[in-house]
């Protein structure tokens, strides 16, 4: 069975820095792209960064600079790193992993497994 799961999520203030973790079984998944995505109360699923099976990251406007994704060499494990956390960084965030083209790797319909979601959440 496939299955990603993801971990590390908290309480923090802003400023702080949390890691994540997306830990994925049942299945090699160094062909993939692992992404992250998060999604606050009330608004839709959101691209927040992805490393491709080629090592290659792309980050969202928002998160650029301050995050940082990436994903061990067997590419079953893969991290993010969030620095200078904003309280408009509080949502559950996702790992996913999928083949999207490069034009679509923002499109969560581009992504075949999910991760349960891990709450991040910081004050101000």
């Amino acid at each position: 069975q496939v299955q990603l799961v993801d971990s590390g999520g908290g309480l923090v203030q802003a400023g702080s820095s949390l890691k994540l973790s997306c830990a994925a079984s049942g299945s090699t998944f160094s062909g993939y792209a692992i992404a992250w995505f998060r999604q606050a109360p009330g608004k839709e699923r959101e691209f927040v960064a992805t490393v491709r099976a080629t090592r290659q990251t792309y980050y969202s406007d928002s998160v650029k600079g301050r995050f940082s994704i990436s994903r061990d060499n067997d590419g079953n494990t893969m991290y993010l790193l969030m620095d200078a956390l904003k309280p408009q960084d509080t949502a559950v965030y996702y790992c996913a992993a999928g083949r999207p083209i490069l034009s679509a790797i923002q499109n969560p319909n581009m992504y075949y497994y999910w991760g349960q979601g891990t709450q991040v959440t910081v004050s101000t």
